[in-house]
């Protein structure tokens, strides 16, 4: 079965959900990745499954998962694995997929295995790697097409948050965020503490919001309510690090990112943002259509100069720095991670602090 996020995410946040069997969810909006996690983990708790996670470092990280998946005995409980990267499976791994996943079918305590995935594209999905998760599986496309999808969800979170906005208050949220959805959900976090203080403590105290029960006492926000909360908010976010970066304003580069630092920004989101715009940068400069790549009108002017900036030698060097900063984010060098992000992001603004290797 295959189904987009917005047709199964309000699906997934009913009481009772069978999650057993292969999932795959394929995507380049981390935020939609995580909010399926959160929809399936109240699921695979009530179902007792231990939540294991297990990264993809090379094809053979697929025997781990199977080992995993034929673990369960008679005393055991079934475990929900959460599978990370894009090594694809071979043959003989395939074959065991299928059959776990025709048994899972028939047999309700089979452990459940998500695979996330980057965004998989017509030629992918038609390959052979694809077909369990598409016949006997679920496959869920964690990808937004157009601005009615992107409200309808952020509607939902608004809801779990206790809030209520009008249509004009949304037509400035968007506006405000530039239509990024992670920007949109974190005002609307902030905006739940402001003006719904108790409804937020008794979700964060329950199951993760997207599965909390629908508050029936929303607070009602108009214009002037969010135009007063929006001036009032100076926080900066990782979308004020990407215009500056795109800008080249190096002096704001390095202000956003020791604030994010000083707020516990995570740095998986840093690096997320930084590695975006990297990569589009690299794509522009390799000739492909800026609207094809999901870049906003109003932005492609910033990403541009940013290209004019930069010249093809330097940008093959920018895949090694990207990779050092997410093996020190997971701890595997010793150089600070914030430091790489810091190097990393002023880079991208067309300042090189250090001569890379």
């Amino acid at each position: 079965m295959q189904d987009t996020f917005i047709q199964a995410y309000p699906k997934l946040l009913q009481p009772s959900v069978s999650v057993a069997g292969l999932w795959l969810a394929h995507g380049d909006e981390p935020l939609l990745s995580q909010w399926l996690i959160d929809a399936l983990r109240p699921h695979w708790r009530a179902q007792n499954y231990a939540i294991k996670r297990i990264e993809l470092i090379s094809v053979k990280s697929w025997q781990e998962v199977l080992s995993e998946l034929g673990s369960q005995s008679l005393f055991d409980d079934a475990s929900a694995l959460i599978v990370t990267g894009n090594h694809k499976p071979d043959k003989a791994v395939l074959a065991e997929l299928e059959r776990f996943a025709v048994e899972a079918q028939t047999n309700a305590g089979s452990h459940s295995l998500l695979w996330l995935t980057p965004k998989q594209d017509k030629r992918s999905q038609s390959s052979k790697w694809f077909a369990p998760f598409a016949k006997y599986g679920t496959v869920i496309d964690c990808n937004l097409y157009n601005e009615q999808q992107r409200q309808q969800l952020l509607q939902i979170q608004a809801q779990n948050f206790g809030l209520r906005l009008s249509q004009e208050a949304w037509q400035l949220l968007m506006s405000h965020t530039e239509h990024h959805l992670l920007s949109a959900y974190q005002t609307l976090w902030r905006l739940s503490y402001l003006f719904a203080p108790q409804l937020t403590a008794h979700n964060e105290d329950s199951e993760p919001p997207s599965n909390a029960p629908q508050p029936t006492n929303n607070v009602a926000l108009d214009i002037k309510d969010l135009q007063a909360a929006l001036v009032s908010d100076a926080q900066f976010s990782v979308f004020d690090l990407s215009d500056a970066m795109l800008a080249g304003n190096s002096t704001q580069v390095a202000k956003i990112i020791f604030q994010l630092k000083a707020t516990d920004e995570p740095t998986t989101l840093v690096l997320w943002a930084i590695s975006k715009d990297m990569r589009q940068i690299i794509q522009l400069m390799d000739g492909q259509d800026p609207q094809a790549l999901g870049i906003w009108r109003s932005k492609q002017g910033l990403y541009q100069q940013a290209c004019r900036r930069q010249t093809q030698s330097q940008t093959a060097e920018w895949p090694a720095l990207l990779y050092r900063c997410d093996q020190a984010i997971k701890g595997l060098v010793r150089q600070p991670a914030w430091e790489l992000l810091l190097q990393a992001a002023l880079e991208l603004a067309g300042k090189r602090l250090f001569a890379m290797r």
